[in-house]
């Protein structure tokens, strides 16, 4: 048995520890954004932020995250809110502002590795809230484990996704 913080939220699961955390979180806990892209850690579309950084979820095991805080997509409003200190009415239906701008960037063309893809460009801006178009480039390409990769390649959709994120932080500051 063990306890894992997944969204500001205790949950208990019945697992073996070597299970890996995306089952876990998709199968026990029935959240979808982290998607099973490869199973190897090389495409990123199921990273999670754990304890803010973007971490693989296929190869990590339930074991290795301990208390650790989880943040899903799903979580990714909650986490704005609570850096933002904001009252639970405030942050009641909040998307963040990486999501604010996938939506409005109109930025998945199939969407498959976009949970990886926003959980990255979260973990970037949360360490540099103003980066050039070499950092975002760095971020996605080598600066984790491996790249993340969108098949579609919407590569240049995700640069500017991620440029108007950073603007809607500083606005919303």
């Amino acid at each position: 048995m063990f306890t894992l913080n997944v969204n500001g939220v205790k949950r208990e699961v019945d697992v073996a520890g070597d299970t890996p955390l995306l089952y876990v979180l998709r199968n026990d806990l029935e959240l979808t954004g982290p998607q099973f892209g490869c199973g190897l850690a090389q495409c990123g579309a199921c990273s999670v932020l754990v304890a803010g950084k973007e971490t693989r979820s296929c190869i990590t095991a339930v074991s290795d995250v301990g208390d650790q805080e989880i943040t899903t997509l799903e979580g990714l409003g909650d986490r704005w809110a609570k850096q933002k200190q904001l009252s639970a009415e405030e942050a009641k239906d909040m998307l963040h502002p990486v999501q604010q701008a996938w939506i409005e960037q109109q930025t998945p063309q199939c969407g498959f590795c976009q949970n990886g893809m926003m959980i990255k460009a979260t973990e970037l801006l949360e360490s540099n809230p103003h980066p050039t178009v070499v950092q975002i480039k760095e971020a996605f390409t080598t600066s984790g484990i491996s790249p993340n990769l969108c098949r579609c390649g919407t590569y240049t959709a995700i640069i500017e996704a991620v440029q108007h994120a950073s603007e809607l932080m500083a606005k919303r500051g």
